[in-house]
């Protein structure tokens, strides 16, 4: 009997060189794995960059997606984020039509309430960001749409393990040992 459809988020810690984010996508895409969300960006080590995927399937394309990645020369390691407790955002930055007035303040209001921040301010316009978990953005989008989205851009899921994850796992290990 095969496990439920989920959603996986993997990390894997890549060589920061050139054609690495091309070799990888197009191999899981070669491969008939969907990237649900993705988002890139340099470490600590300016050596290395991060890539945090976000797929959707059991955990037989889990395992598959994470092998694959193994494979490939520039990954250095692959972590199932998800199977640990984690932290996640997503950014949004929302263009709004917007003239002063009631609808300006209401919207100031909504963008307190989910504790966003206004970022531009144009005649017409407001350019607003939020930032948090996948459904709070979502949720955003779907209260600020009857104003009028002029322009909308979404960052990938970015997520890490929580500190206090890796000690228990790492003092289980040692029980076990």
């Amino acid at each position: 009997m095969s496990s439920p459809t989920q959603r996986h988020v993997l990390s894997a810690l890549v060589q920061n060189v050139p054609g690495v984010l091309a070799h990888i996508s197009g191999m899981l895409a070669s491969r008939g794995f969907n990237i649900d969300s993705l988002a890139v960006g340099a470490t600590e080590d300016d050596t290395l960059s991060r890539m945090t995927f976000v797929i959707i399937g059991d955990d037989r394309v889990l395992e598959q997606v994470r092998k694959q990645l193994e494979k490939i020369v520039t990954v250095v390691r692959v972590i199932d984020v998800s199977s640990r407790d984690f932290v996640e955002r997503d950014l949004l930055l929302v263009k709004v039509q917007a003239a002063p007035g009631p609808k300006r303040a209401e919207i100031r209001e909504l963008v307190d309430i989910f504790r966003g921040k206004i970022v531009d301010v144009g005649p017409d316009e407001l350019m607003i960001e939020i930032s948090g978990r996948e459904n709070k953005v979502q949720a955003f989008i779907e209260r600020i749409r009857p104003y009028g989205i002029t322009e909308l851009v979404r960052t990938g899921r970015v997520a890490m393990v929580r500190s206090d994850a890796d000690v228990a796992v790492a003092e289980q290990t040692k029980a076990t040992a």
